[in-house]
Protein backbone atom coordinates (compact mmCIF):
# COMPACT_ATOMS: atom_id res chain seq x y z
CA UNK A 1 0.00 0.00 0.00
CA UNK A 2 1.35 3.43 -0.93
CA UNK A 3 2.22 5.99 1.72
CA UNK A 4 -0.72 8.26 0.82
CA UNK A 5 -3.14 5.31 1.07
CA UNK A 6 -2.18 4.70 4.71
CA UNK A 7 -4.03 6.65 7.36
CA UNK A 8 -1.03 8.14 9.16
CA UNK A 9 0.04 9.75 5.88
CA UNK A 10 -3.50 10.81 5.06
CA UNK A 11 -3.97 12.37 8.49
CA UNK A 12 -0.74 14.33 8.08
CA UNK A 13 -1.96 15.64 4.72
CA UNK A 14 -5.36 16.47 6.21
CA UNK A 15 -3.80 18.49 9.04
CA UNK A 16 -1.37 20.21 6.66
CA UNK A 17 -4.19 21.10 4.27
CA UNK A 18 -6.25 22.63 7.10
CA UNK A 19 -3.32 24.70 8.36
CA UNK A 20 -2.18 25.78 4.92
CA UNK A 21 -5.70 26.68 3.77
CA UNK A 22 -6.55 28.56 6.96
CA UNK A 23 -7.43 31.65 4.92
CA UNK A 24 -10.30 29.77 3.23
CA UNK A 25 -11.84 29.35 6.69
CA UNK A 26 -10.59 32.33 8.64
CA UNK A 27 -10.81 35.39 6.38
CA UNK A 28 -14.12 36.75 7.78
CA UNK A 29 -12.83 36.55 11.36
CA UNK A 30 -9.34 37.66 10.32
CA UNK A 31 -10.36 40.84 8.53
CA UNK A 32 -13.22 41.50 10.93
CA UNK A 33 -10.85 41.30 13.91
CA UNK A 34 -8.35 43.66 12.29
CA UNK A 35 -11.13 46.20 11.74
CA UNK A 36 -13.00 45.84 15.04
CA UNK A 37 -10.13 45.13 17.45
CA UNK A 38 -7.14 46.82 15.83
CA UNK A 39 -9.18 49.76 14.48
CA UNK A 40 -7.85 49.40 10.93
CA UNK A 41 -9.95 50.60 8.00
CA UNK A 42 -11.19 47.99 5.46
CA UNK A 43 -8.35 48.75 3.06
CA UNK A 44 -5.65 48.34 5.73
CA UNK A 45 -7.19 45.15 7.08
CA UNK A 46 -7.47 43.75 3.57
CA UNK A 47 -3.85 44.65 2.91
CA UNK A 48 -2.57 42.57 5.85
CA UNK A 49 -4.48 39.50 4.67
CA UNK A 50 -3.26 40.19 1.14
CA UNK A 51 0.37 40.29 2.30
CA UNK A 52 -0.01 36.85 3.88
CA UNK A 53 -1.48 35.50 0.65
CA UNK A 54 1.15 37.19 -1.53
CA UNK A 55 3.82 35.49 0.55
CA UNK A 56 2.09 32.14 0.02
CA UNK A 57 1.91 32.74 -3.73
CA UNK A 58 5.61 33.65 -3.91
CA UNK A 59 6.63 30.50 -2.04
CA UNK A 60 4.42 28.29 -4.20
CA UNK A 61 5.68 29.79 -7.45
CA UNK A 62 9.28 29.33 -6.34
CA UNK A 63 8.92 25.77 -5.07
CA UNK A 64 6.48 24.17 -7.52
CA UNK A 65 9.06 23.68 -10.32
CA UNK A 66 11.38 22.05 -7.77
CA UNK A 67 8.69 19.84 -6.22
CA UNK A 68 10.14 16.46 -7.22
CA UNK A 69 13.55 17.39 -5.77
CA UNK A 70 12.31 18.60 -2.38
CA UNK A 71 12.14 16.73 0.90
CA UNK A 72 8.42 17.20 1.51
CA UNK A 73 8.52 16.30 5.20
CA UNK A 74 11.32 18.77 5.93
CA UNK A 75 9.70 21.61 3.97
CA UNK A 76 6.28 21.06 5.59
CA UNK A 77 7.71 20.79 9.10
CA UNK A 78 9.93 23.86 8.80
CA UNK A 79 7.30 25.88 6.95
CA UNK A 80 4.56 25.33 9.50
CA UNK A 81 7.00 25.68 12.41
CA UNK A 82 8.25 29.06 11.20
CA UNK A 83 4.68 30.22 10.51
CA UNK A 84 3.72 29.29 14.09
CA UNK A 85 6.50 31.48 15.49
CA UNK A 86 5.63 34.39 13.19
CA UNK A 87 1.93 34.36 14.13
CA UNK A 88 2.90 34.26 17.80
CA UNK A 89 4.98 37.38 17.11
CA UNK A 90 2.01 39.11 15.43
CA UNK A 91 0.06 38.63 18.66
CA UNK A 92 2.70 40.68 20.50
CA UNK A 93 2.46 43.87 18.43
CA UNK A 94 -0.02 46.46 17.20
CA UNK A 95 2.42 48.32 14.98
CA UNK A 96 1.03 48.19 11.45
CA UNK A 97 4.39 47.99 9.66
CA UNK A 98 5.58 45.17 11.93
CA UNK A 99 2.31 43.29 11.48
CA UNK A 100 2.60 43.71 7.71
CA UNK A 101 6.12 42.26 7.60
CA UNK A 102 5.16 39.34 9.83
CA UNK A 103 2.07 38.58 7.74
CA UNK A 104 4.16 38.45 4.57
CA UNK A 105 6.79 36.18 6.13
CA UNK A 106 4.12 33.89 7.60
CA UNK A 107 2.61 33.63 4.15
CA UNK A 108 5.96 32.57 2.68
CA UNK A 109 6.40 29.85 5.28
CA UNK A 110 2.83 28.59 5.03
CA UNK A 111 2.87 28.64 1.23
CA UNK A 112 6.02 26.53 1.13
CA UNK A 113 4.46 23.90 3.40
CA UNK A 114 1.16 23.90 1.51
CA UNK A 115 2.92 23.61 -1.85
CA UNK A 116 4.58 20.30 -0.95
CA UNK A 117 1.32 19.12 0.65
CA UNK A 118 -0.69 19.62 -2.52
CA UNK A 119 2.08 18.26 -4.69
CA UNK A 120 2.10 15.11 -2.58
CA UNK A 121 -1.68 14.75 -2.95
CA UNK A 122 -1.35 15.16 -6.72
CA UNK A 123 1.18 12.32 -6.82
CA UNK A 124 -1.23 9.92 -5.08
CA UNK A 125 -3.03 7.12 -6.87
CA UNK A 126 -6.35 9.00 -6.87
CA UNK A 127 -5.81 12.75 -6.49
CA UNK A 128 -9.54 13.57 -6.75
CA UNK A 129 -10.46 11.23 -3.89
CA UNK A 130 -7.57 12.27 -1.65
CA UNK A 131 -8.25 15.96 -2.23
CA UNK A 132 -11.88 15.28 -1.29
CA UNK A 133 -10.70 13.61 1.94
CA UNK A 134 -8.56 16.58 2.95
CA UNK A 135 -11.48 18.83 1.99
CA UNK A 136 -13.71 16.99 4.46
CA UNK A 137 -11.07 17.60 7.13
CA UNK A 138 -11.14 21.31 6.26
CA UNK A 139 -14.91 21.30 6.78
CA UNK A 140 -14.52 19.83 10.27
CA UNK A 141 -11.79 22.35 11.04
CA UNK A 142 -14.05 25.17 9.84
CA UNK A 143 -16.81 24.20 12.27
CA UNK A 144 -14.45 24.23 15.23
CA UNK A 145 -12.62 27.39 14.17
CA UNK A 146 -15.67 29.48 13.23
CA UNK A 147 -17.64 28.28 16.23
CA UNK A 148 -14.97 29.06 18.82
CA UNK A 149 -12.70 31.81 17.51
CA UNK A 150 -15.15 34.77 17.29
CA UNK A 151 -16.19 34.17 20.89
CA UNK A 152 -12.56 33.82 21.96
CA UNK A 153 -11.61 37.09 20.25
CA UNK A 154 -14.61 38.84 21.82
CA UNK A 155 -13.49 37.66 25.26
CA UNK A 156 -9.69 37.91 25.01
CA UNK A 157 -9.06 40.54 22.33
CA UNK A 158 -7.47 40.60 18.88
CA UNK A 159 -4.15 38.94 19.76
CA UNK A 160 -6.05 35.75 20.60
CA UNK A 161 -6.75 35.23 16.90
CA UNK A 162 -3.07 35.16 16.02
CA UNK A 163 -2.28 32.86 18.92
CA UNK A 164 -4.90 30.48 17.51
CA UNK A 165 -3.24 30.71 14.10
CA UNK A 166 0.12 30.00 15.71
CA UNK A 167 -1.30 26.98 17.53
CA UNK A 168 -2.79 25.57 14.32
CA UNK A 169 0.55 25.93 12.53
CA UNK A 170 2.44 24.36 15.44
CA UNK A 171 0.18 21.29 15.41
CA UNK A 172 0.69 20.96 11.65
CA UNK A 173 4.46 21.16 12.09
CA UNK A 174 4.51 18.36 14.67
CA UNK A 175 2.18 16.11 12.65
CA UNK A 176 4.21 16.74 9.49
CA UNK A 177 7.42 15.81 11.28
CA UNK A 178 5.91 12.55 12.52
CA UNK A 179 3.87 11.34 9.55
CA UNK A 180 4.21 13.41 6.36
CA UNK A 181 4.19 10.73 3.61
CA UNK A 182 6.75 10.06 0.95
CA UNK A 183 5.65 10.49 -2.67
CA UNK A 184 3.85 7.67 -4.40
CA UNK A 185 5.59 6.34 -7.48
CA UNK A 186 3.05 7.29 -10.13
CA UNK A 187 3.94 6.18 -13.61
CA UNK A 188 3.49 8.63 -16.44
CA UNK A 189 0.29 7.81 -18.39
CA UNK A 190 0.75 5.98 -21.66
CA UNK A 191 -2.05 7.98 -23.29
CA UNK A 192 -0.53 9.57 -26.36
CA UNK A 193 -2.86 12.51 -26.07
CA UNK A 194 -0.97 13.59 -22.99
CA UNK A 195 2.38 15.21 -22.96
CA UNK A 196 5.59 13.43 -22.00
CA UNK A 197 6.48 12.91 -18.37
CA UNK A 198 7.92 16.03 -16.84
CA UNK A 199 6.10 18.32 -19.30
CA UNK A 200 3.02 20.32 -18.36
CA UNK A 201 0.26 20.62 -21.00
CA UNK A 202 -0.20 24.25 -21.99
CA UNK A 203 -3.98 23.97 -21.63
CA UNK A 204 -3.52 23.42 -17.88
CA UNK A 205 -2.82 27.14 -17.63
CA UNK A 206 -6.43 27.92 -18.50
CA UNK A 207 -7.52 25.86 -15.52
CA UNK A 208 -5.00 27.61 -13.31
CA UNK A 209 -6.21 31.08 -14.33
CA UNK A 210 -9.86 30.08 -13.90
CA UNK A 211 -9.24 28.77 -10.38
CA UNK A 212 -7.29 31.94 -9.57
CA UNK A 213 -10.34 33.98 -10.63
CA UNK A 214 -12.58 31.95 -8.33
CA UNK A 215 -10.03 32.39 -5.54
CA UNK A 216 -10.17 36.14 -6.10
CA UNK A 217 -13.96 36.24 -5.77
CA UNK A 218 -13.81 33.92 -2.75
CA UNK A 219 -11.31 36.07 -0.86
CA UNK A 220 -12.81 39.40 -1.93
CA UNK A 221 -16.23 38.38 -0.60
CA UNK A 222 -15.25 36.16 2.31
CA UNK A 223 -13.06 38.87 3.82
CA UNK A 224 -16.11 41.07 4.36
CA UNK A 225 -18.77 38.44 5.01
CA UNK A 226 -18.66 39.02 8.77
CA UNK A 227 -18.38 42.80 8.46
CA UNK A 228 -21.33 43.23 6.10
CA UNK A 229 -23.52 41.23 8.49
CA UNK A 230 -22.36 43.25 11.49
CA UNK A 231 -22.70 46.59 9.69
CA UNK A 232 -26.27 45.70 8.73
CA UNK A 233 -27.07 45.19 12.39
CA UNK A 234 -27.62 41.44 12.35
CA UNK A 235 -25.67 41.08 15.63
CA UNK A 236 -22.65 39.07 16.78
CA UNK A 237 -24.62 35.97 17.75
CA UNK A 238 -26.50 35.83 14.45
CA UNK A 239 -23.40 36.38 12.33
CA UNK A 240 -21.44 33.83 14.37
CA UNK A 241 -24.30 31.39 13.81
CA UNK A 242 -23.97 31.93 10.07
CA UNK A 243 -20.24 31.23 10.25
CA UNK A 244 -20.89 28.02 12.18
CA UNK A 245 -23.51 27.00 9.62
CA UNK A 246 -20.97 27.71 6.88
CA UNK A 247 -18.54 25.38 8.60
CA UNK A 248 -21.16 22.62 8.86
CA UNK A 249 -22.11 23.00 5.20
CA UNK A 250 -18.43 22.79 4.26
CA UNK A 251 -18.43 19.17 5.43
CA UNK A 252 -20.51 18.14 2.45
CA UNK A 253 -19.05 19.52 -0.80
CA UNK A 254 -15.92 17.39 -0.66
CA UNK A 255 -17.99 14.29 0.18
CA UNK A 256 -20.32 15.00 -2.73
CA UNK A 257 -17.38 15.64 -5.03
CA UNK A 258 -15.94 12.25 -4.13
CA UNK A 259 -19.27 10.49 -4.70
CA UNK A 260 -19.92 12.27 -7.99
CA UNK A 261 -16.38 11.91 -9.36
CA UNK A 262 -17.42 9.52 -12.14
CA UNK A 263 -20.97 10.81 -12.60
CA UNK A 264 -20.43 14.50 -13.25
CA UNK A 265 -17.96 15.81 -15.80
CA UNK A 266 -15.28 17.94 -14.12
CA UNK A 267 -15.36 20.49 -16.95
CA UNK A 268 -19.12 21.01 -16.54
CA UNK A 269 -18.77 21.51 -12.79
CA UNK A 270 -16.00 24.03 -13.40
CA UNK A 271 -18.11 25.98 -15.89
CA UNK A 272 -21.02 26.23 -13.45
CA UNK A 273 -18.95 27.06 -10.34
CA UNK A 274 -18.05 30.71 -11.11
CA UNK A 275 -21.65 31.51 -12.10
CA UNK A 276 -23.11 30.15 -8.87
CA UNK A 277 -20.37 31.86 -6.89
CA UNK A 278 -21.13 35.27 -8.44
CA UNK A 279 -24.87 34.92 -7.79
CA UNK A 280 -24.21 34.20 -4.12
CA UNK A 281 -21.97 37.26 -3.82
CA UNK A 282 -24.76 39.43 -5.20
CA UNK A 283 -27.16 38.14 -2.53
CA UNK A 284 -24.69 38.39 0.36
CA UNK A 285 -23.62 41.94 -0.40
CA UNK A 286 -27.00 43.40 -1.37
CA UNK A 287 -29.57 41.76 0.91
CA UNK A 288 -30.93 44.05 3.64
CA UNK A 289 -32.65 41.09 5.30
CA UNK A 290 -30.92 38.46 7.41
CA UNK A 291 -32.46 35.29 5.91
CA UNK A 292 -31.17 35.69 2.31
CA UNK A 293 -27.78 36.83 3.61
CA UNK A 294 -27.56 33.82 5.93
CA UNK A 295 -28.64 31.31 3.30
CA UNK A 296 -26.19 32.57 0.67
CA UNK A 297 -23.31 32.99 3.13
CA UNK A 298 -23.77 29.48 4.53
CA UNK A 299 -23.14 27.81 1.17
CA UNK A 300 -20.71 30.34 -0.28
CA UNK A 301 -17.41 28.60 0.54
CA UNK A 302 -18.90 25.20 -0.37
CA UNK A 303 -19.08 26.23 -4.03
CA UNK A 304 -15.35 26.87 -4.14
CA UNK A 305 -14.52 23.61 -2.33
CA UNK A 306 -16.76 21.53 -4.59
CA UNK A 307 -15.55 23.12 -7.82
CA UNK A 308 -11.89 23.04 -6.84
CA UNK A 309 -12.03 19.35 -5.93
CA UNK A 310 -13.13 18.53 -9.49
CA UNK A 311 -10.57 20.96 -10.90
CA UNK A 312 -7.78 19.44 -8.82
CA UNK A 313 -8.59 15.94 -10.05
CA UNK A 314 -8.86 17.02 -13.68
CA UNK A 315 -5.67 19.07 -13.76
CA UNK A 316 -3.70 16.50 -11.74
CA UNK A 317 -4.69 13.89 -14.32
CA UNK A 318 -3.45 16.11 -17.12
CA UNK A 319 -0.08 16.69 -15.43
CA UNK A 320 1.10 13.59 -13.55
CA UNK A 321 4.45 15.14 -12.63
CA UNK A 322 2.71 16.78 -9.67
CA UNK A 323 4.33 20.14 -10.40
CA UNK A 324 1.17 21.90 -11.57
CA UNK A 325 -0.71 20.88 -8.42
CA UNK A 326 2.27 21.79 -6.25
CA UNK A 327 1.43 25.25 -7.52
CA UNK A 328 -2.12 24.94 -6.13
CA UNK A 329 -1.40 27.53 -3.40
CA UNK A 330 -0.32 29.92 -6.15
CA UNK A 331 -3.35 29.31 -8.35
CA UNK A 332 -5.70 29.76 -5.39
CA UNK A 333 -3.87 32.50 -3.59
CA UNK A 334 -2.75 34.71 -6.44
CA UNK A 335 -6.42 35.54 -6.78
CA UNK A 336 -7.00 35.35 -3.06
CA UNK A 337 -4.06 37.69 -2.46
CA UNK A 338 -5.69 40.39 -4.54
CA UNK A 339 -9.11 39.73 -3.01
CA UNK A 340 -8.85 41.33 0.46
CA UNK A 341 -7.18 44.54 -0.72
CA UNK A 342 -9.43 44.79 -3.79
CA UNK A 343 -12.49 44.13 -1.66
CA UNK A 344 -11.39 46.62 0.97
CA UNK A 345 -10.75 49.29 -1.65
CA UNK A 346 -14.14 48.73 -3.32
CA UNK A 347 -16.01 48.72 0.00
CA UNK A 348 -14.23 51.87 1.15
CA UNK A 349 -14.96 53.70 -2.12
CA UNK A 350 -18.32 52.32 -3.28
CA UNK A 351 -19.86 50.21 -0.52
CA UNK A 352 -20.54 46.51 -0.19
CA UNK A 353 -22.76 46.31 -3.27
CA UNK A 354 -19.77 46.93 -5.54
CA UNK A 355 -18.41 43.49 -4.67
CA UNK A 356 -21.36 41.87 -6.46
CA UNK A 357 -20.61 43.72 -9.69
CA UNK A 358 -16.92 42.87 -9.48
CA UNK A 359 -17.73 39.19 -8.88
CA UNK A 360 -19.88 39.08 -12.02
CA UNK A 361 -17.07 40.46 -14.19
CA UNK A 362 -14.51 38.04 -12.75
CA UNK A 363 -16.91 35.11 -13.22
CA UNK A 364 -17.05 35.83 -16.95
CA UNK A 365 -13.26 35.54 -17.15
CA UNK A 366 -13.26 32.28 -15.17
CA UNK A 367 -15.93 30.68 -17.36
CA UNK A 368 -14.04 31.72 -20.51
CA UNK A 369 -10.90 30.03 -19.17
CA UNK A 370 -12.64 26.81 -18.16
CA UNK A 371 -14.32 26.65 -21.55
CA UNK A 372 -10.85 26.19 -23.07
CA UNK A 373 -10.33 22.89 -21.22
CA UNK A 374 -10.90 19.73 -23.30
CA UNK A 375 -14.33 18.15 -23.30
CA UNK A 376 -14.63 14.60 -21.90
CA UNK A 377 -13.21 12.18 -24.43
CA UNK A 378 -11.35 14.88 -26.34
CA UNK A 379 -7.58 15.20 -26.43
CA UNK A 380 -6.37 16.11 -22.97
CA UNK A 381 -3.97 18.74 -24.22
CA UNK A 382 -2.61 20.26 -27.38
CA UNK A 383 0.73 19.07 -28.61
CA UNK A 384 2.51 22.12 -27.31
CA UNK A 385 3.55 21.95 -23.67
CA UNK A 386 5.34 24.11 -21.20
CA UNK A 387 8.20 22.84 -19.09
Amino acid sequence: MSKTERWPGRIALMVAHCAGMVDLVALPVWVGTLISRYRLDPQQAGLLATLFLVGAVAASVALAPLFNRLNGRAVATLGFGIAAALFAAVAQTQDFATMAALHALAGLATGAALSVTHGRIARSGNPHRLFAIVGIALGVFAIVFLGATPQLVAAAGGPALFLVFGGVMAVAAVVSLLAFPAADAVAAPADAARTPAGRMPAVVWYGIVGIACMGLVQAMTFSFLERVGSDRGFGLQAVTGVLIALGVVNLFPAVLAALLERRWAARSVMLAGPVVQALLVAVIMNSPAFAPYAAAASVFAAVMIFTHTFAFGLLAGMDRSGRAMAATPAMLMIGAAIGPILGGTLVKAFGYGSLGAAAAVIAVVAVACFAKLPRPGAAAAPQEALA
